[in-house]
């Protein structure tokens, strides 16, 4: 598959993700009486991963994600020459996903942007969690995020269920984090809504570059050592041998 295609399809599956999590936070978490809450929210944005995952994980792999696409390059899954790009096209899409959702939530007569679904810590966290509960918050669950992705993907697992483990391995990670950093563990996530917010959002956006990538990191480095399949280096004995073949002009067993 063209490189140029497979960029397409993360722009397109990061759109998805950004409108379709945000948006569930943005337009239907609270509205009144029938709000979806928090569980809803994780819900959404665990919906779009699979829904995505399905739709284009046999074009681009489904990264939607910076720190997904570091982590699998981490654990030998991804060429590193090929990163940048993606990453890029993540970017693009988050932004044009944030950029839809503000053209919809503003047209409600008494809109005020508010927090547009940002991530943030310290005042901008919905619990008020300090910057330390945040980072390592952001990290652990972006590691754990990656080694379900490298575990669901690997050769060795049952064909065909990895959208739904990594799917729902999201909409967990949403319904633990929420109230810590409104959940990220996807720098694009992060970027697409804050440029929205402007200078608030944006101070406080290098954590959820920087704690994201951290824990795909350590995700790779450790199903590469701990868990990737050790080559065989059995004796190999004659039974195992490859079928003996005659001389030519000789027949088996003379």
């Amino acid at each position: 598959m063209k490189l140029s295609k497979r960029l397409a399809a993360e722009f397109f599956g990061t759109f998805w993700l950004v409108f379709g999590g945000c948006g569930a936070a943005v337009l239907a978490a609270a509205f009144p009486n029938l709000g979806i809450g928090f569980v809803g929210v994780a819900f959404a944005f665990g919906l779009t991963l699979l829904t995505m995952a399905f739709a284009i994980g046999h074009i681009s792999g489904c990264h939607i994600n910076p720190a997904v696409s570091v982590g699998l390059v981490v654990g030998k899954r991804f060429p590193a020459s090929e990163l940048l790009p993606y990453i890029i096209a993540q970017v693009l899409g988050g932004a044009a996903g944030s950029g839809v959702l503000y053209v919809i939530a503003s047209g409600k007569p008494d809109f005020v942007l508010g927090g547009f679904a940002t991530n943030g810590y310290g005042a901008l966290s919905p619990g008020h969690y300090s910057l330390l509960s945040c980072f390592v918050a952001e990290a652990v669950l972006t590691c754990f995020f990656l080694l379900i992705i490298l575990g669901s993907t690997d050769v060795r697992a049952p064909k065909g269920f990895a959208p739904i483990a990594i799917g729902l391995g999201l909409t967990l990670i949403h319904l633990i984090s929420i109230p810590v950093t409104n959940t990220s563990v996807n720098p694009a996530r992060s970027t697409g809504p804050a440029l929205f917010v402007g200078s608030s959002a944006l101070g406080q956006l290098w954590l959820f570059w920087v704690a994201p990538i951290v824990g795909a990191i350590i995700a790779g480095i450790l199903y590469r050592v701990l868990f990737a399949e050790e080559p065989d280096t059995s004796v190999k004995t004659i039974a195992a041998a490859p079928p003996y073949e005659p001389l030519p002009g000789t027949q088996a067993g003379n």
